[in-house]
């Protein structure tokens, strides 16, 4: 499965980096007011295709077909073929492509490849997170180093949060904890930074999709973090209905977590 999923995340990086690297494209909006551009439905395309060859009796979802939105089992593979669709239009770098396998609501596998910033992470056939390293042929993996979580001072933490959904409410619930340093980020990556310890804490107070997260929470997962509910502090589950995540919080074990 994971090789699979690397190969189609790389693949469909690659075919996103044709249009971003492009004179100029088509933006527009969807039902939901959010942006699409023709880089989500070519990789889209590609990825699905591929999915659904590989694995024919397996659900997929994925963003970019609302006819999957409604269909549930208990094991599925969710697909964002462009997280970060507005750093892909401002041409900012932080977006990547999201495959995870979901089973029994629990995220167990997944890929998170940032093609524009050359960062490809995934979940070995064990579960354990990896950073892949040197050329990403999407034919031969290469040199890979595990990754894990950082240990925490709660009284210097690493904070990384949206960069282009950051709030008020985001701010002032990171103004609880003792600081030293933060960063925004756009995508899925925001997981993978806590993943490698190169930050500690990643709230978010805002509507996200569990297309938006599986991938970056297996990730996260396999380097021995967490993702919780805000609210509560329970591990956040997938297929929900709608597919659509409450406010959560991703961090290293170790932080002393603030209840909003």
């Amino acid at each position: 499965m994971m090789q699979v999923f690397r190969r189609l995340a790389i693949e469909g990086g690659a075919r996103i980096m044709e249009i971003y690297e492009s004179d100029d494209f088509e933006v527009r909006a969807k039902s939901d007011a959010s942006p699409v551009t023709a880089a989500d439905e070519a990789a889209d395309a590609l990825i699905s295709a591929g999915l659904r060859a590989a694995f024919p009796d397996t659900l997929l979802v994925t963003e970019e077909q609302a006819a999957t939105h409604a269909a549930r089992a208990q094991a599925f593979i969710i697909v964002d073929p462009l997280d970060g669709t507005r750093e892909f239009i401002h041409r900012r770098g932080d977006f990547t492509v999201n495959i995870a396998y979901v089973e029994d609501g629990v995220p167990l596998r997944g890929v998170v490849y940032a093609p524009a910033r050359g960062r490809l992470f995934l979940t070995d056939a064990a579960g354990r997170s990896v950073e892949e390293t040197g050329a990403l042929d999407p034919a031969r993996p290469g040199p890979a180093r595990p990754i894990s979580v950082g240990r925490p001072d709660n009284d210097a933490l690493v904070v990384v949060a949206s960069k282009s959904h950051r709030d008020q409410a985001t701010d002032a619930y990171i103004s609880r904890y003792r600081v030293a340093d933060s960063a925004a980020a756009g995508s899925s990556l925001k997981f993978c930074l806590v993943a490698t310890g190169e930050a500690d804490l990643y709230p978010r107070l805002g509507r996200t999709m569990e297309w938006d997260t599986a991938a970056g929470h297996a990730v996260l997962a396999g380097a021995g973090g967490q993702v919780v509910r805000f609210d509560d502090h329970r591990p956040l589950t997938y297929g929900k209905p709608g597919y659509e995540n409450p406010f959560f919080i991703a961090h290293a074990p170790g932080v002393a977590l603030i209840r909003g």
